[in-house]
């Protein structure tokens, strides 16, 4: 006996119940997918993206990476924004975070190694670059999720300076990016003040929601950990 074989089992009764309630569903499902929304997320286990916002497979085009990072040389991300815009014709892209992130933790506190550090330098720019801001809040807890917050902002910047997503716009195709913070502690996704749907909000907005975030508690309207 395969020491997965409890996964097969659980597959099959997924699928089972699935046709059970929509018999049609997977019939409909490999002839095409048509999602609105692509979701460029942290790779923690704890995150699964169809789960959080309650969607179907088909629904959601996911993209995930250690600490929701989007990096302009980064072809697998590249590659992933391209083929959900210009293929897929999203409307929405959300990038999420989430707070107690391992990954931006071990950027705040340099506690990566090998490989993994050269990754979590692109978090560790955006802590150099709030490094003030950071500064000034007690208890390595608050700033690890204050750095969340700020590395959603920072990546959905990276998001509107692509040139895949700005060609869109250009074009006038219908594309909004979204900055989210998810909370595992309650299940709760935050919305980070961030819809922008063209170049010209790009820099203003995330001025905003930078603006914002320093003037409020370290994850306001949410529940200790």
């Amino acid at each position: 006996m395969s020491e997965l074989d409890h996964l097969l089992e659980k597959n099959q009764a997924w699928a089972d119940g699935i046709k059970q309630q929509d018999p049609d569903f997977f019939h409909r499902l490999s002839n095409q997918q048509a999602p609105e929304y692509l979701w460029i997320g942290c790779a923690d286990s704890r995150v699964p993206a169809n789960q959080i916002v309650d969607l179907l497979p088909g629904e959601l085009f996911v993209h995930r990476n250690v600490a929701n990072v989007v990096v302009h040389t980064d072809f697998n991300c590249l590659s992933v924004l391209q083929f959900a815009i210009e293929v897929l014709r999203v409307k929405h892209i959300l990038v999420v975070g989430h707070y107690g992130c391992g990954g931006v933790k071990a950027a705040l506190l340099n506690e990566g190694f090998g490989l993994i550090s050269n990754w979590l330098r692109h978090v560790q720019d955006v802590r150099d670059k709030y490094t003030e801001v950071l500064a000034a809040i007690p208890g390595v807890s608050d700033r690890v999720d204050r750095l969340c917050e700020l590395n959603v902002v920072e990546q959905v910047g990276h998001v509107c300076q692509n040139n895949i997503v700005q060609e869109a716009w250009r074009r006038n195709q219908p594309l909004t990016v979204h900055g989210f913070v998810y909370d595992v502690a309650d299940g709760i996704l935050r919305d980070m003040g961030l819809s922008i749907s063209g170049e010209a909000e790009v820099e203003s907005i995330r001025r905003n929601s930078v603006e914002e975030l320093i003037l409020r508690p370290v994850r306001s309207g949410r529940k200790k950990r």
